[in-house]
């Protein structure tokens, strides 16, 4: 997503001009937008003219036009957005209050007005800088040369290059050799620690010819072992050592078409979510007063300061019910404030599903609060009778998880994916 321009007062009211580059932009732009604010695009119109014989005929014109969503259509197989609304803005061919359908396109232009809450910016910032939706990086080297790449749907982008001059391997000259691989090494790490991010990162890539990759990995263990880097350690089994034919930035294509590779990718989407919402199934079976989902028990959770870890989903966002909507953002945003960490799920992954299941927002304390359980649980939340589980077993795009009755014998009931809730 390209953000063309941010116009905002102090309280968040404004205009937000973006272009979408790629069809994953759509969803952010599915997010952003709610029923009641105005879009702002580019549109065809079918327009009748009557000629002063009495004639009439209709053309197609390109004109921009300003609405008011009333309704919102997300096709989430082709990524097509479809907004409808009256006209507020005056159109020579299109009437005031007139109803028309906008078609947010790719590469075109739109501007959403509205007002604009801490979840809504954090998602323009997360969507409009690459770095933020890279998942993958790439550490692609011979002796003497490397690059440190960050690996987007769209686009692959050069964070570093190292070029360094490494002394021959000869005989008597070993020693020479080894200090200048080591100091070329140590360059390729201090770029590591810069440029990657290891909480949006999930997969690394080390690639090269022969054994180069090998022997960084193999130092970059050491170094971390010595300087007790704690990050690198944690993060080891994140990284994949491949083969490449140069340490050029084009050995990128031959790489990510390994299948091997394309395996492991694909088992990395969303593993952040994942192992939350696994942490949070497990910790509901076991420590049951550290483990609540549902609006009224996460509010109270999160005016205690006692949420460690919040598991909320996107769609609990796009609902027009303002007060509702604010709710959420309120706890959100405690939770920032006090130090706790914010898991984000999509609708559109298993996760996500599997997350709405149980009223799409849970979370995972820092401490007991029992009293919690004897919340009452509005009408528009499910009941907290029942206690589930996933399984985490080879997860494949057929995800599924098992439910539990919740009583001392913990007998399974079946697949909840085709169980409603009772």
């Amino acid at each position: 997503m390209k953000l063309c321009g941010k116009y905002l007062d102090k309280d968040g009211n404004g205009d937000v001009a973006m272009i979408a580059e790629e069809d994953e932009d759509m969803w952010h732009a599915y997010n952003l937008i709610t029923q009641g604010c105005l879009v702002k695009a580019s549109t065809i119109r079918k327009v009748q003219t009557e000629s002063v014989t009495g004639s009439s005929s209709s053309n197609r014109i390109r004109t921009t036009l300003t609405i008011k969503v009333e309704n919102i259509d997300f096709d989430t197989q082709a990524c097509v957005l479809r907004l409808k609304g009256r006209n507020v803005q005056e159109n020579q061919f299109v009437k005031m209050g007139a109803y028309h359908t906008l078609d947010l396109e790719v590469n075109r232009k739109f501007t959403i007005r509205k007002h604009f809450d801490s979840v809504d910016l954090d998602r323009i910032d997360s969507c409009c800088d690459p770095t933020e939706r890279a998942d993958v990086a790439a550490i692609i080297m011979q002796e003497g040369l490397a690059h440190v790449c960050l690996v987007l749907s769209s686009m692959t982008i050069v964070r570093a290059k190292i070029e360094q001059s490494i002394p021959r391997k000869r005989h008597g000259n070993v020693t020479n050799h080894e200090k200048g691989l080591e100091k070329f090494f140590g360059s390729i790490l201090e770029a590591v620690d810069r440029h990657i991010n290891f909480e949006v990162v999930k997969c690394v890539l080390i690639a090269s010819p022969g054994f180069v990759k090998d022997q960084f990995f193999d130092f970059m263990i050491r170094q971390a072992t010595k300087m007790e880097n704690k990050l690198l350690l944690d993060n080891r089994g994140k990284f994949l050592l491949v083969h490449a034919s140069s340490g050029f930035k084009h050995s990128l294509s031959e790489i990510l078409a390994d299948p091997t590779v394309t395996a492991k990718l694909a088992d990395t989407k969303a593993a952040g979510e994942v192992r939350a919402l696994e942490a949070f199934f497990q910790m509901l079976q076991t420590e049951p007063e550290k483990a609540f989902y549902g609006l009224k028990q996460v509010e109270k959770a999160s005016e205690a300061q006692g949420i460690e870890t919040l598991l909320i989903a996107d769609s609990l966002f796009r609902g027009c019910d303002v007060p509702t909507r604010k709710r959420y953002v309120n706890i959100v945003e405690s939770v920032k404030e006090n130090g706790g960490e914010v898991r984000m799920f999509s609708s559109l992954h298993v996760s996500g599903e599997q997350l709405k299941q149980i009223t799409g927002i849970a979370a995972i304390l820092r401490f007991p609060m029992p009293e919690l359980e004897d919340e009452e649980v509005s009408s528009d939340e499910e009941p907290e009778t029942v206690k589930r589980t996933l399984n985490f077993d080879n997860m494949d795009d057929d995800e599924s998880y098992s439910e539990y009755d919740g009583d001392s014998t913990g007998d399974k009931s079946g697949d909840v994916s085709n169980t409603e809730l009772e």
